[in-house]
């Protein structure tokens, strides 16, 4: 099998499983069409009487593949409670933007709010949640709408504090000059440098139960795969996403200050991130207030919701899904 058709055929996976926990693809035109979201939704309904009174959930990616790679372990699970909207951010999997000046992660949020706007009318609140990239997304999405219209937030291995300093540890931990090298891996090294970044018990791209006599040819193969997998997925879009690293306000102190949430709030971090350390997971807490609370994932990195996807998804409905309050 040619190796692209490799990745055509995860890609195709990952969307059937979304397709099979009951959402739809859509794209969205805003801003007059200089905008599209490309995102998977829960159906809308085709009567009054189709109305649905599950909560509705936001679920933003963070840098990497499209939503379907990265939250493909909780659309399951979640879409049992929940109605979902999972857009691809703006220069990710099918969303982009000829606005001028779309390049922060203010602008993606006001993006996630629009299409919020246009799948959720009338007085609703939804939920948000975020990971990585997609935390800075959500919580400019909580502190825009405001609670009238979000009620509760989950802030995922996303360090709201980043500043210079972090941005050097990370590049001293993945052997880069800038963080777009890390973060945009442009070479199969580099990318295998992320993956031991980003999980805590890093996992290969092919299985490694083949005979001894045929090691050689498995290395050959785990090198076109990472190869495909790297174009597949990284090189799209490469100058806008660069755009979007540069154009980061969160940690900026001219461009930005970071306050407390009015919504309540779940920090939710992995024990081992080497992406942004478990330290800050701390800070973040504290600068969120007093509605914020952490929960540490054990035994994961930077993708708790891969390496510990059952722990993750129950994490996220406790807090999402709290228990009526007894009336005794």
């Amino acid at each position: 099998m040619p190796t692209l058709g490799i990745a055509a055929l995860l890609d195709a996976y990952f969307r059937r499983r979304f397709a099979a926990a009951g959402l739809v693809e859509a794209s969205v035109e805003l801003d007059g069409g200089a905008t599209t979201v490309h995102c998977w939704r829960f159906p809308p309904p085709v009567t009054d009487a189709d109305a649905d009174a599950r909560p509705v959930l936001v679920l933003l990616h963070g840098f990497g593949p499209p939503a379907t790679w990265q939250w493909r372990r909780q659309v399951g699970p979640l879409a049992r409670r929940f109605r979902l909207i999972v857009p691809d951010l703006l220069f990710f999997g099918g969303s982009g933007t000829s606005a001028p000046g779309a390049r922060s992660e203010a602008h993606q949020a006001e993006a996630v709010a629009k299409l919020v706007a246009a799948m959720v009318p009338g007085a609703r609140r939804v939920c948000v949640a975020g990971t990585s990239y997609g935390g800075f997304v959500a919580y400019h999405v909580a502190r825009l709408l405001g609670p009238a219209a979000v009620d509760r937030v989950v802030i995922a291995s996303s360090d709201l504090l980043k500043a210079d300093a972090d941005d050097r540890a990370l590049l001293r931990r993945g052997g880069a000059d800038r963080v777009e090298d890390v973060m945009l891996p442009r070479s199969p090294e580099r990318m295998r440098r992320l993956v031991r970044l980003a999980y805590h018990r890093p996992r290969r791209f092919t299985p490694g139960f083949v005979l001894r006599d045929l090691v050689q040819i498995r290395v050959a193969m785990e090198i076109a795969t990472e190869t495909i997998l790297l174009q597949y997925l990284y090189n799209d879009k490469v100058e806008e996403k660069i755009e979007l690293i540069k154009g980061i306000t969160l940690g900026n102190k001219d461009q930005f200050q970071l306050t407390p949430l009015q919504q309540e709030v779940l920090v939710l971090w992995g024990e081992h991130d080497q992406i942004f350390p478990i330290e800050k997971a701390f800070e973040v807490t504290r600068k969120l207030g007093a509605n914020a609370r952490l929960e540490v994932v054990k035994n994961t990195g930077h993708l708790p919701q891969e390496e510990d996807p059952k722990r993750f998804n129950e994490a996220l409905m406790n807090f999402l899904l709290p228990a009526p309050k007894s009336s005794l």
